[in-house]
This record gives structure tokens, C-alpha cells and sequence, in this order.
């Protein structure tokens, strides 16, 4: 490893700080179509309130970024953790994407095209991280938990808006 302690504490921001950024291009879109067209759709009754997902989501944010960060301190020069830090990039791509495509383009449809290779790569990271640090798979297990909700959800709110 070798990696000064002030070096670490840098990763760690930067990796927290990345993902809660992936969080707020997410709000962005989410904030304007809430009252305007997300409040016209029919939910399932397992819709939590609205209150609920800023709090998860900045948990859950938090979480990936700390478990990005304990696999980037094993070192970049090992190539599963590159391939870890790479799935975990896609994954937080699709995860940036997601409310873009669902919010913005007002589109159950789509948010199904992005969530579902979403799960995917969030499950392939897990099995990564868990290679590198079984600490950082056990971060993203609540991320999971979260992300099978929102597809079924989202599937949901399709079947129930034609």
C-alpha cells in the first residue's frame, strides 16, 4: 500500500464527495418533476412518502463512497481493483442516469431500460468489492437491498401508468 495517512483521508473525500455528486444530478432532475408530473402518476401503495428518498439516498451515497474508497486504498496497480473501481464507475453512471431518464424524460419505460442494467452492475461491484475487501461488499449490500426495491417499483408505476 505505502499511501500516507493524509493521502487516504483525500481518497476518502473524493470518494464520497463523487458519489454524493452522482446524488445531486439525480435531484436535479427529480425536484422539478415531483410536484409537476411524478404527483399525476398512479404508485403502488409500497411508494414510500417522498421524505423518505433524500435520506436513503444520501445514505446509501455515503456508503458507496466509503466503500469505494476502502477498495481504492488497496492500490490502483491491482487489476481487481481496477476491474472493481471500473464496474463501480458504470454503476454510478446508470445510478446518475437513472432519474435523468425517469424524471426528465417523464418515462416509466425508460427508467425500466436504465434500472435493470443498473442492478446488474451494482451486483457485479458487490462480487468485486467483496474480492478486494469484504468490508466494501458489505457497504454496498444495503445499496442492493434499495436498488431491487426501485426496480419493482419502478416496474410498478409502468404497469399502473400506460
Amino acid at each position: 500500500m505505502g499511501t500516507s495517512r493524509a493521502l487516504q483521508i483525500l481518497q476518502l473525500i473524493v470518494s464520497i464527495i463523487v458519489c454524493q455528486l452522482a446524488g445531486l444530478i439525480g435531484a436535479l432532475f427529480t425536484a422539478r418533476a415531483i410536484p409537476a408530473w411524478y404527483a399525476t402518476l398512479r404508485k403502488p401503495s409500497l411508494t414510500p412518502p417522498g421524505s423518505v428518498f433524500g435520506p436513503v439516498w444520501g445514505s446509501l451515497y455515503l456508503l458507496m463512497g466509503i466503500a469505494a474508497f476502502l477498495v481504492w486504498r488497496q492500490g490502483l496497480r491491482e487489476p481487481r481493483v481496477r476491474t472493481a473501481l471500473a464496474l463501480f464507475g458504470v454503476q454510478l453512471l446508470l445510478n446518475a442516469a437513472w432519474s435523468p431518464v425517469f424524471f426528465g424524460l417523464r418515462s416509466p419505460l425508460a427508467g425500466l431500460a436504465v434500472i435493470v442494467p443498473l442492478w446488474f452492475a451494482v451486483l457485479a461491484t458487490i462480487i468485486a468489492f467483496f474480492r478486494v475487501s469484504r468490508a466494501a461488499g458489505a457497504l454496498m449490500l444495503p445499496y442492493i437491498l434499495w436498488a431491487s426495491f426501485a426496480v419493482v417499483l419502478n416496474y410498478l408505476i409502468f404497469l399502473m401508468n400506460p
